[in-house]
């Protein structure tokens, strides 16, 4: 069985490549035979169907990793070692699956690796910006501050999230039932109704002969369409696991003017949170970018920040390398990065830049709340009445033609 693996070698040099062995442990202790410090190790083709349905049932939810890290943040600045909090912490953890993993990061420590490594190796819990921040927490020192920037920011991510869902889920009950009624309606009452109708002559006005020739359709084929639906639906979400689906994605989000207006005050608050507190801790500008762009959590701007990184390494100027992606940021973005390069007070101009954006995004999600249900219910209004129109404008006029 072929297992692709990434590992670091003894000299901390990133390695990738595919090994042949009969199990995901054989393949772990061929690649340690080698001299590799192994992060992930995956069957070729992915786990079936099977095995990811109940590893997304059991994965920590959002807020078994925001109490993580809040508590960690807390024994942190408390100066607890990060072993002993590692340890308090698989204590008091409910989750099965983070607990396991907090067991296993807690030996990885114990074993002499760094707490970033020990995250890497959990990839599939923690998302790559986290480990980032913890590795250039090392770097600086200030570990118990990066571990309360994580915690506040994995908060706010969590209130956003709650506010998306609670704007997002009535909506959703409603539409799910309009549509489960219009179904059956469409599929088994049209039908039966269309017969009265073609028997007695009665002229049918244009979205009632669409509906009943619907409703045919639906009545005979419905198993296969339903099958087809649930086929269809498996596909589309696995392509949209792949790098190729998620790249879609994620230009879909920054490019289609509704999504875009929700998302990008997002990005551009994480970027300038992110850049004040990593500037505060003494980070280069360029490695403070190579890290940044894993927590923008889109792939365009992660390879557009990769870019910007390059320029700056290479003497380029913060502000005038992005000024030159006016699609990807903003005017004031690089209006700011110059203020505080003249001035020499970026970690600022990058605060009040986050708080903005912070301001402009709960607004918006707070104005999507209050717009969203309003809208729903025109547009179910004027499907409900064009469904009893369908009926009642054909009973009317058999009525009169009877008469």
């Amino acid at each position: 069985m072929k297992f692709k693996y990434q590992g670091k070698t003894q000299e901390g040099e990133l390695q990738v490549g595919f090994v042949e062995a009969g199990s995901r442990e054989s393949a772990a202790d061929i690649l340690a035979t080698h001299g590799l410090f192994v992060m992930s190790v995956a069957p070729v083709g992915g786990a079936n169907w099977y095995d990811r349905i109940v590893a997304y049932l059991k994965r920590p939810r959002r807020k078994d990793i925001i109490v993580f890290t809040r508590q960690l943040s807390t024994l942190l600045q408390a100066r607890l070692p990060l072993d002993n909090a590692l340890k308090i912490l698989y204590t008091q953890t409910a989750n099965a699956t983070l607990q396991g993993a907090l067991s296993a990061m807690s030996q990885d420590v114990d074993s002499g690796l760094s707490f970033s490594q020990a995250i890497e190796r959990q990839g599939s819990i923690f998302p790559s910006f986290y480990m980032e921040m913890v590795r250039a927490a090392e770097v600086t020192g200030n570990m118990d501050e990066i571990a309360g920037f994580l915690a506040d920011y994995t908060e706010k991510e969590g209130i956003l999230a709650s506010k998306a869902a609670g704007a997002l889920t009535y909506p959703a009950i409603i539409l799910a039932l309009f549509v489960a009624v219009a179904f059956i309606m469409v599929t088994f009452v049209f039908p039966q109704v269309g017969t009265v109708f073609t028997e007695n002559g009665v002229a049918l006005p244009w979205y009632t002969q669409v509906l009943l020739s619907s409703g045919t359709f639906l009545s005979q084929w419905w198993p296969a369409i339903a099958v087809a639906a649930v086929v269809l639906g498996v596909v589309i979400v696995d392509y949209f696991q792949t790098e190729e689906g998620i790249a879609l994605f994620d230009s879909f989000k920054i490019t289609f003017p509704l999504t875009k207006k929700v998302y990008f005050p997002l990005i551009m608050a994480r970027f300038g949170n992110a850049m004040a507190l990593l500037v505060h801790g003494g980070i280069p500008i360029a490695q403070a970018l190579e890290i940044i762009k894993h927590m923008v959590g889109n792939t365009s701007y992660e390879e557009v920040i990769g870019t910007i990184a390059n320029d700056v390494r290479e003497g380029e100027l913060l502000s005038n390398s992005i000024a030159k992606y006016p699609n990807f940021f903003p005017a004031l973005v690089s209006q700011m990065a110059a203020v505080g390069e003249t001035t020499g007070k970026t970690e600022e101009m990058f605060t009040r830049l986050s708080g903005i954006y912070t301001r402009e995004s709960d607004d918006i999600m707070n104005n999507l709340v209050d717009i969203i249900q309003p809208v729903l219910m025109i547009v179910m209004g004027v499907m409900v009445g064009l469904l009893f129109a369908a009926i009642l404008v054909p009973i009317y006029r058999l009525t009169a033609s009877i008469q």
